[in-house]
Parts: C-alpha cells; sequence; structure tokens
C-alpha cells in the first residue's frame, strides 16, 4: 500500500527510471537512433468515487438522499433509531400521527409519521393542509393472523410506503421488506398471505403497489398539470383524540402546540368523522368519512374517476345525485345483479356503492387498488346507512 503522505510525483518516479536510464546511455553516445525521444504522455490520477449519498451509516436522518435521490434501501434515509423498525422511534423531528378513519388495506395495521422540515409547520387552511416542501409521509403496513388483531408487534411487516415533497414536487416510493430491510419495489410486488377472520382462513394475495400504481390513488390536478398528493393529511382526518403524556388531547391542537401546525381555529368549525366501526359515533359521520377516504380520492373532479360524475368528499351534500342518489355510473353495465344507481335510498342491497366493494375481480371491485379482500364490516354499515335513507329522498323509477 503506498504512502499516503507521498505526492503523485513521487509514486511515479519508479515507473520513470528506465526511461531515463536510456535517456543517459544515448546522451553518452552510445549506438543507436539520435532523434530526441518523444516526451511520455501525462499520467492522471483519478481520484477515488464520491460516497453515494445513499448511505447506510449511522447519523440523523439523510436529508440529502431524501430531496433528491431515490435510494435502493429504506435505511438509506436513516429515519428511524432501528433501521429494522419503522413502526416506532423515528429520529428527530418524525412524530407520529393517526387518521381518524383509515383507507381499508385487506385488513393491514398502519403506523404513519411526519417528517416536517425544521422551523417549517404545516399550514390548515379551509378544508385543507398545506405541507411544505420537505415533508416527509412514512406509512408502513403489518399484515396480522387475525382480522381483531391490532397488535402490531405481533403483525407481519409487509412493505413501508414514503410520499417525499422534493422542489419538483411530490414523489411516492414503495418499499418491500425481506428479512431486516426494506428494498424499493418500483414496480410493485405481489405476497401470499393467510389471515384468520370469524374463525375462517382466508388466503390472499396482498399487493404492494408500484410507482405508477401509487400515481393513480394520488392524482391531483393543480395549474393543468396533474400532479400527485398525499390522501390522509387534511383537517377531516386529522381532527381526533389522541393520548399524549397519559391525557386525551386533539391531535391538531397538539400538532399546533409544538410548532407543527399554523392557523388552526375553533375545532368546533372543523368537520369530523371517526372509525367506521365505532358504532358510539353519529353513523353518516362514520360512512361519509370512510368513502371519503377509501373512495374520495378518485371520485373528485380531478380523481383518476372524475369521469364518473360520482363525488364522494365528506364535504358532497348526500342527499345529491351527485353523491350517487338515483345516479346511473356511465361505462358499467351493473355487474351479474345487473343494478343500475349508485345509491338507492332506503334498499342498500341493491346500490352499485354497495355492491362493488363485495366484488372481487379487478375491474369491477371497487375501491379498484389496494385491498384483494372484502372489508364486511364496513360494507354492513354502509347498506345499513342506505337502508335507513327516506326513499323520498329520490326517484328511482
Amino acid at each position: 500500500m503506498p504512502n499516503p503522505g507521498l505526492t503523485p510525483a513521487l509514486l511515479l518516479q519508479p515507473r520513470r527510471l528506465p526511461l531515463l536510464l536510456l535517456l543517459a546511455l544515448t546522451a553518452c553516445g552510445g549506438e543507436g537512433d539520435s532523434t530526441p525521444p518523444t516526451a511520455p504522455p501525462p499520467i492522471v490520477v483519478t481520484p477515488p468515487p464520491a460516497t453515494s449519498v445513499c448511505d447506510n451509516s449511522e447519523g440523523s436522518i439523510n436529508r440529502d438522499a431524501l430531496m433528491g435521490t431515490n435510494c435502493a434501501r429504506l435505511s438509506d434515509y436513516r429515519l428511524f433509531s432501528d433501521s429494522r423498525d419503522p413502526t416506532q422511534a423515528p429520529h428527530a423531528p418524525g412524530v407520529a400521527y393517526q387518521l381518524a378513519t383509515e383507507l381499508f388495506t385487506d385488513y393491514a395495521i398502519k403506523r404513519r409519521f411526519l417528517f416536517l422540515p425544521e422551523n417549517t409547520p404545516m399550514v390548515l387552511a379551509g378544508n385543507s393542509v398545506s405541507l411544505p416542501i420537505g415533508t416527509v409521509l412514512v406509512k408502513s403496513f403489518l399484515l396480522p393472523a387475525d382480522t381483531s388483531d391490532t397488535n402490531a408487534s405481533a403483525a407481519r411487516l409487509i412493505e413501508t410506503r414514503l410520499l417525499i415533497h422534493r422542489e419538483s414536487g411530490w414523489t411516492a416510493l414503495p418499499y418491500l421488506w425481506d428479512g431486516d430491510e426494506a428494498y424499493l419495489a418500483e414496480t410493485g410486488a405481489d405476497v401470499s398471505h393467510s389471515i384468520n377472520s370469524a374463525n375462517d382462513t382466508l388466503t390472499f394475495t396482498y399487493h404492494v403497489p408500484s410507482r405508477a400504481e401509487c400515481k393513480i390513488c394520488h392524482q391531483s390536478a393543480q395549474e393543468g398539470l396533474t400532479t400527485i398528493a398525499p390522501i390522509g393529511p387534511k383537517p377531516l382526518l386529522l381532527n381526533k383524540p389522541i393520548t399524549v403524556d397519559g391525557e386525551p388531547m386533539n391531535q391538531l391542537t397538539w400538532f399546533a402546540s409544538q410548532g407543527l401546525l399554523t392557523g388552526l381555529g375553533e375545532l368546533e368549525s372543523l368537520p369530523q368523522t371517526f372509525a367506521i366501526g365505532d358504532e358510539q359515533q353519529n353513523l353518516t359521520a362514520r360512512v361519509k368519512g370512510y368513502l371519503d377516504v377509501n373512495c374520495a380520492h378518485c371520485h373528485k373532479a380531478d380523481g383518476f374517476a372524475s369521469v364518473s360524475g360520482l363525488r364522494l368528499g365528506f364535504e358532497t351534500d348526500h342527499h345529491s345525485y351527485q353523491y350517487g342518489i338515483c345516479k346511473q355510473p356511465p361505462g358499467w353495465d351493473g355487474g351479474e345483479r345487473g343494478l343500475s344507481y349508485d345509491i338507492v335510498p332506503g334498499n342498500g342491497d341493491h346500490s352499485i356503492l354497495v355492491y362493488r366493494q363485495t366484488l372481487s375481480a379487478a375491474k369491477d371491485r371497487m375501491p379498484p387498488l389496494g385491498r384483494a379482500l372484502v372489508h364486511s364490516e364496513a360494507v354492513t354499515q354502509i347498506s345499513h346507512w342506505i337502508d335507513l335513507m327516506a326513499p323520498s329522498v329520490g326517484n328511482c323509477q
């Protein structure tokens, strides 16, 4: 190994010795061509390659990589104290957050974290939350052994998804877990899993979406351009009670108290929803919140399913034609049962909105991505909600 203290010129001297000896002999009258020799080409010393920004060394969050590089390993970003466990202990300034009602993904347990750039909070304005450039959203999916199990520590870690707000816009990166490491799955992946549900064993294929599929659900139009945007972080879904140091507190209030959110006014003025199975809460608020987080990201004016004309945002009047009351969906034949209307007031069993949530074929099921199983508990609640609607709300004859 050469001495690192030697200069390149000194290191090259042994290689030049034969040439110098030859020149000396010629100059002393040795036989041969007397033409002066051609000078040797310069030797270029190439420095070693710089260390990749995707560096798995220890340390704080790797923001340089997050903001500019799609690293092959999740651990390269150094988001968590233990890179093998993305369900707890995020590096500062990461914080956990929860949603009041969740998008259903084959009964997966989810753990969410928010990383904001230093001294740059979220801004609440109306019914939206603006997330600054530099924000990173992290969501990990774990599949339990039983549909009723919410114990993440006993569940199977499958994937972790990142949404990164870079200068160029939002970037979606899905990572598939293999042992103690998660690897970037640009084209998605399929994972076989079995789960117990009411003493029945359901074996299915869990789908990790590709980056292209992420864009379908996260599609949004801004100034005539189609981009992607987060779904969960908005007032309706963040407005919920959490426990802080053993005491109950509203999550939005806690964000504001930590300097993570500005623009928060009176909580009473904000919409509120609840978990679909929380029967202690208002049924309409629960159903509309569930449809908002599971369906409205596509069923909106600039969403992937905008052509359907169905608008399932929480703010849409659920007595209206736009919300599906006596509305016939374009481009769908009603399935094997030949149903005609998205919502038939007073008859959940004959409402397409319910029916398509029970179908499994990719061309018919709703949502089309993100589930292989039927969320039977939600279907029951939504069907019951429609049954309670007065038939006079809409005339579907």
